[in-house]
């Protein structure tokens, strides 16, 4: 819970304030042992049902480049990366996500890693050869929230291929740029990556202090993690950046060329959250992509933290379109550390698309609309939304 008179409001309608006034009452405890010193959301690890289908769209559609593969697994980077891979393809019977893994700065740090979580009770593994391809000594627990995490240092180096104009598509990826988590109890997922040294950027309340999503980072930009509530723990998406608006148009227009329209699920938009232009996917197994460019630097230690009212219709898209419900509902499940899908908790604090009817309905355009309308009913001003 929050409280807004710790916040000032802006002429843009968000509110700011230092360091996300976000409160839980049900908190992960805070480890004595320093945690360790996370860079970036590096990569993600998918597994798969259908290999060869799931290589058509994030290589011959979207462009990722193969750095290996063989008869059960795919190792893809973006553009910029000269680390092995930002996304592993991993042929399985359930799909579903092995591993959220980040990089950190120095070996001491995966020692801190295991102290850290093994002082929370959690299962800890470490392999000194890498749990995959390419990367070396490596730690992968599942965390107080129930996600696989991963940490590790050293990585073999590949081409960078910012410099191949020649191989480059109208839709180039050039980076991964985060991930977003579905789990019931945001203020305490915002707690625990607080102890872990992340900090929020921004976040989704209503006045009474009920908190719906919080974006998080240690990278100087908008998040490397978003925690969104709804049932879970689950995937919401893993997201790749483009360098400008125009190459997400361009995987538009390819999508419908392809006769692939119906792997748009979202957008093109842009976003209040992030300010971002942002497009979602959905890839053959139905695992969330976003395309996303054009967020904002967030690297100085008194960036202010960003509040988005829940009824604000431009919190999830600046122009006001309606979110589809399924993107409130679908996630992907997660897995532990034998591969085994992760148990689903339900939300039992409100949900944002509950709130706002039609996943935007009962929503203001216009806050001074909002606060005259009559109480206990929408009045004219208020976008109702057919979506539900």
């Amino acid at each position: 819970m929050t409280n807004r008179n710790d916040m000032t409001l802006t002429s843009a309608g968000y509110y700011v304030s230092q360091e996300a006034p976000i409160v839980t009452d049900n908190p992960v405890p805070t480890p004595r042992t320093a945690p360790p010193d996370v860079l970036r959301c590096a990569y993600m690890e998918l597994v798969v049902t259908d290999l060869a289908a799931s290589r058509e769209f994030y290589v011959d559609v979207l462009g990722l480049y193969v750095t290996e593969e063989d008869e059960s697994s795919i190792y893809l980077r973006s553009t910029e990366e000269f680390i092995h891979h930002n996304l592993v393809l991993r042929k399985g019977e359930t799909a579903a996500v092995a591993a959220f893994s980040y990089r950190v700065r120095a070996p001491e740090d995966l020692d801190r890693a295991v102290e850290f979580y093994t002082e929370l009770g959690c299962d800890v593994r470490r392999n000194p050869d890498g749990f995959v391809r390419g990367v070396g000594d490596s730690v992968r627990v599942v965390d107080p929230l129930g996600f696989p995490y991963e940490f590790f240092h050293f990585s073999d180096h590949v081409e960078r291929m910012s410099w191949r104009y020649d191989l480059h598509i109208p839709g180039e990826l050039v980076r991964l740029d985060h991930f977003n988590q579905v789990t019931p109890d945001v203020p305490r997922a915002v707690k625990y990556m607080q102890d872990l040294g992340f900090r929020v950027t921004e976040d989704i309340q209503d006045a009474e202090g009920t908190v719906y999503a919080a974006w998080m980072r240690r990278k100087p930009t908008v998040h490397d993690t978003a925690m969104t509530g709804g049932d879970g723990p689950r995937m919401h998406h893993v997201c790749f950046a483009t360098h400008e608006k125009h190459n997400i148009l361009a995987i538009c227009d390819k999508l419908g060329s392809l006769r692939r329209s119906d792997a748009i699920e979202r957008g093109p938009g842009r976003h209040g959250v992030s300010n971002a232009f942002y497009l979602y996917l959905r890839d053959p197994d139905g695992h969330r992509v976003e395309v996303y460019t054009q967020d904002y630097y967030t690297g100085d230690p008194d960036n202010p933290v960003i509040t988005w009212d829940v009824h604000d219709n431009q919190r999830r898209d600046w122009w006001g379109n309606p979110v589809v419900p399924s993107w409130y509902t679908d996630a992907s499940l997660v897995l532990d550390l034998d591969g085994n899908p992760q148990s689903v908790r339900a939300r039992t604090d409100s949900s944002e698309m509950a709130v706002t009817i039609g996943a935007d309905g009962f929503s203001y355009t216009r806050r001074e609309d909002a606060d005259a309308s009559t109480e206990g009913g929408a009045s004219d001003e208020f976008k109702l939304g057919n979506q539900l």
